[in-house]
């Protein structure tokens, strides 16, 4: 009997380290992170593993909910979804980029209103520093 058991608990190892599949960029047309699923901390929680780990996202189609957020730079604008948690005492932004031909004010919404958006997970570089953002990215 502990033969047997021994063998099935060895089967669903084995079979859940083959389902895992592989750690390349996947993106398709689905949501590969649903963060508008997610509960809050939860959310908070992948936010910040995907700003500390951020090569283990990229090329992956994420959406999200928060607060739309611009800062205005040398150049450029840079918008955000602020994200906050559970208890709402601590927030995180994560920057995105429309898809299309987008003027701010006119085509985005106004400072602070929710938002869900949907778009690519990549990094990039701006001087020596490394920044990640949604890529392509469309609002729902």
């Amino acid at each position: 009997m502990k033969k047997l058991i021994c063998i099935f608990l060895s089967a669903v190892i084995l079979f859940t380290l083959v389902s895992c599949g592989s750690a390349e960029p996947q993106s398709s047309g689905e949501i590969d992170i649903d963060l508008s699923a997610m509960s809050g901390t939860m959310v908070y929680s992948e936010v910040y593993n995907m700003m500390s780990e951020p090569e283990k996202y990229i090329g992956k189609k994420v959406r999200m909910e928060g607060l739309f957020s611009m800062v205005e730079g040398e150049g450029r604008n840079y918008f955000t979804c602020i994200i906050t948690d559970a208890t709402a005492c601590c927030s995180q932004g994560v920057e995105f980029s429309l898809k299309g031909d987008y003027k701010y004010p006119e085509d985005y919404p106004e400072l602070g209103d929710p938002i869900t958006v949907v778009g690519v997970f990549e990094t990039y570089k701006e001087g020596s520093n490394k920044y990640c953002q949604l890529k392509d990215a469309e609002f729902e």
